[in-house]
């Protein structure tokens, strides 16, 4: 009875001691990540980028940094995680074919946010419609046409056509 004891109180002591260290990664990268994520934050809002970037960016880089958290934890707990990485690697690439479309007008708003052709308030023509910008966001602009109706247009179909701006009238 007493060598059964023992070879339980070595296993307990082996893995529990791979348990509590995958729980104190697990803690102390979500810590670390939070704090990385508001250090850009402030180095973000100093550089004046726009809010809405910022607030992806941050999100971006909190998950990116809670996914290697996890898998740090799972390995440490004595789980393979090179076919976990394998497998997320092979999801991306699947996730960015199938949102192709939608990842064409994310890069065509962060260069919009980022060159500022226009801003919230400008008459523009762009896309195939005009009006006035009433937001410019990661994936789409909304106009409010002459007419009263709102155009939400893809970023990608604004960037990728002519923009013409129409100056402010004088007060």
């Amino acid at each position: 009875m007493q060598t059964l004891w023992d070879k339980i109180s070595v296993y307990i002591v082996q893995y529990g001691l791979n348990v509590l260290a995958a729980v104190l990664i697990v803690i102390i990268g979500k810590w670390l990540s939070g704090v990385v994520v508001r250090i850009l934050e402030k180095v973000l809002l100093q550089s004046k980028i726009n809010k809405t970037l910022i607030s992806f960016a941050k999100t971006i880089v909190y998950y990116g940094m809670l996914a290697f958290v996890f898998l740090a934890a799972l390995n440490k707990l004595g789980i393979e995680t090179t076919s976990f990485i394998a497998i997320i690697g092979a999801a991306g690439l699947a996730v960015g074919f199938a949102l192709q479309g939608t990842l064409s007008n994310f890069a065509a708003g962060v260069m919009i946010i980022l060159l500022e052709p226009f801003h919230v308030g400008d008459y523009v023509e762009a896309g195939g419609a005009g009006g006035t910008v009433e937001d410019i966001q990661v994936f789409s602009t909304i106009l409010k046409a002459p007419d009263n109706k709102k155009v939400i247009m893809p970023n990608s179909k604004i960037t990728g056509d002519k923009i013409i701006l129409y100056p402010k009238p004088a007060k």
